[in-house]
């Protein structure tokens, strides 16, 4: 009966490969907002061949931002926040209906499970991770973060973890995280002064790559851990390499 009562929140652009099985997975839900902010691939297409979406079209103004945006459209007060490349379990649907949704200052955590290019990775820093997921919007709401947004949870909350996992399809092709560094790192800039001298990142930016390949134990998952650690380096670089570039062409240009 709780299903009813919960309205998903989807922000999407550009996921038409995979939101088709993220829409598929919330069926039973009385409405699913989707959000989309300026897809050209189709994703409106596929979101409209399901009976329970609601689809609204808007600007992007960073994933927090926008995720509280959409879920101001919701019709009920319980969010499920979505990701457009993840899918719910069958066992996790089964506790999100069993759910108690009579206290609103409870919120709900669930794992999410990533997979790369097919299989499940559990390494390098792709651990099974616990978010707030579920939760009522009058008592919490997504961080104002432009990137790794998550639920902000009171101190008199109470959190309770749901069975089931999230299935996260978090990279379908390599290119995929070229794509995402330069997205966030875009953010990163556009939201932030804060950089370092270059000796600085570079070892910042090699603390990311040994933290994940190594401590992080990537390397037992061969390749797939060598390339998240490769991305965790140029994450990292670029996200304060950008800003410090910007800096420094416009002391060149004072000085000319």
């Amino acid at each position: 009966m709780s299903l009813e009562y919960i309205s998903v929140v989807i922000i999407a652009r550009d996921a038409a490969e995979t939101i088709g099985e993220t829409l598929e997975s919330v069926r039973a839900f009385g409405q699913v907002i989707v959000y989309d902010n300026g897809s050209t691939d189709g994703t409106q297409d596929v979101a409209r061949r399901f009976e329970n979406v609601r689809l609204v079209e808007g600007p992007f103004k960073g994933f927090g931002p926008t995720k509280n945006l959409a879920a101001g459209l919701a019709d009920h007060d319980w969010i499920f926040s979505l990701d457009a490349d993840e899918a719910v379990s069958e066992q996790l649907l089964v506790s999100i209906r069993g759910a108690e949704l009579s206290d609103a200052r409870v919120a709900f955590e669930i794992c999410r499970l990533n997979y790369f290019m097919g299989l499940p990775v559990e390494r390098g820093g792709w651990e099974r991770d616990w978010l707030v997921r579920l939760y009522h919007r009058g008592s919490h709401q997504l961080s104002e973060a432009m990137v790794h947004e998550n639920v902000d949870v009171h101190p008199d909350s109470r959190v309770i973890r749901l069975q089931g996992v999230i299935e996260h399809q978090a990279v379908r092709e390599i290119g995929q995280f070229l794509q995402k560094i330069d997205l966030y790192t875009e953010l990163r800039r556009e939201s932030s002064t804060r950089t370092y001298p270059t000796g600085v990142i570079m070892v910042r930016a090699m603390w990311a790559f040994f933290r994940s390949y190594v401590i992080k134990l990537g390397f037992l998952a061969g390749w797939r851990g060598l390339v998240i650690a490769v991305s965790n380096f140029n994450g990292v670089f670029y996200k304060y390499m950008k800003i410090y570039a910007d800096k420094a062409v416009r002391e060149e240009k004072s000085v000319g």
